[in-house]
């Protein structure tokens, strides 16, 4: 049996993992935290091992080379940009290959492009009003100390310890924290910026796998500007779902 070391805490990888369950192979799935190793539980019950707690490189490459694995799958988020390139190195140490699970890009008419984080923050500087920052808690302490935007702000994070704990950190007020789990629908979008009369959305490009054209429409609807921050550009190439499968399904 092809046993698979499966990186990734995404819907996306969530799905592909138990495809190749299902295809007979033996999964293992990496994830970084206990919620991403609950949501693989919660989708897959104990058909798919799960190892749990970020790695840096020379920790994956003894992961991979201790689990004997047949192959890699890189299902990590677009914007996991030192975990892929961790990942790639840990695979040429170990000689085995890596396949990127790629996502779709999303079109984006109309919407004001940042580089990177602090382009972003610096850019919604310009812009009046509340904001909506849709990017996790990873980014908020960029934001939160660009003069003239936390009092402003309005993080939408995970509902988890660690991502509270941030907001705590950076003094955001109990009162304009969002705790949900998305992806979320075309109507809770517009609800929560009409909620708090949002004039500025700032996401990254998660795809349709991250609920983007549902928050593009719900900008569009309630007239706020949205601030995307550009993907990471990939350095290799990317497959398909069924690209993946099909490959591995084949390959001795």
């Amino acid at each position: 049996m092809k046993k698979i070391a499966l990186f990734g805490g995404t819907a996306q990888g969530r799905e592909l993992a138990l495809a190749l369950q299902r295809a007979g192979m033996e999964v293992w799935v990496s994830v970084a935290t206990g919620l991403g190793r609950d949501l693989q539980e919660e989708a897959a019950g104990s058909a798919i091992r799960v190892r749990t707690g970020r790695m840096d490189a020379g920790e994956m490459e003894k992961f991979l080379r201790e689990g004997h694995f047949f192959a890699a799958v890189d299902a990590t988020h677009p914007y996991a940009w030192e975990v892929s390139q961790n990942l790639r190195t840990a695979c040429q140490g170990t000689n085995l290959p890596c396949y990127r699970l790629g996502r779709e890009e999303t079109p984006l008419p109309g919407c004001l492009l940042a580089e990177d984080t602090a382009k972003a923050a610096r850019l919604c500087r310009e812009l009046p009003g509340n904001i909506l920052l849709a990017t996790g808690a990873k980014e908020l302490p960029v934001f939160c100390r660009e003069p003239g935007l936390l009092e402003r702000l309005y993080p939408r994070i995970l509902p988890v310890p660690e991502s509270l704990e941030a907001c705590r950190r950076e003094g955001v007020p109990p009162r304009r924290i969002i705790a949900m789990m998305g992806p979320f629908s075309h109507r809770l979008n517009l609800a929560l910026m009409e909620q708090f009369a949002i004039s500025v959305l700032v996401t990254k490009d998660g795809g349709e796998a991250g609920g983007m054209p549902e928050k593009l429409s719900a900008a569009r609807e309630h007239g706020a500007k949205v601030v995307v921050i550009r993907r990471p550009l990939e350095t290799g190439r990317v497959y398909t779902r069924e690209e993946i499968l099909g490959i591995l399904s084949k390959e001795e």
